[in-house]
């Protein structure tokens, strides 16, 4: 149970990204979430759209994990290592703030999936 909700937060918290990449990019919002100026986010919104659907198939795999209940097991840990690696990669080449915000629920979900919790 505690291990499925956790993977709904994942799934919730790249949900979010997809919104804030497709949606809010070019928005003072989108410029405060990701530190961006103005010039920035208007040059590269296409690659950030393309960036939050990627997020969005992330946050699909694992929403079709849940759908399957026990059956999605292995559904859940491949979409959350998916998640946890693109996290250590973002903290490495972007910002460290990613490994908060993306690995460490990630691999949270996953410790509780692989304990049975």
């Amino acid at each position: 149970m505690i291990a499925n909700v956790l993977v709904g937060l994942v799934a919730l918290i790249h949900l979010y990204i997809v919104y804030l990449e497709m949606v809010l990019w070019d928005t003072p919002r989108g410029h405060k979430a990701f530190s961006l100026t103005p010039e920035f986010a208007s040059a590269s919104k296409v690659l950030a759209a393309n960036q939050g659907l990627y997020n969005g198939f992330l946050a699909a795999g694992l929403i079709w994990g849940l759908y399957l209940g026990g059956a999605g097991f292995q559904v859940k840990i491949f979409f959350l290592l998916c998640i946890a690696i693109a996290g250590l990669y973002g903290a490495a080449t972007v910002t460290r703030k990613i490994l908060f915000i993306q690995t460490v629920p990630a691999v949270l979900a996953l410790v509780a999936l692989v304990l049975g919790w």
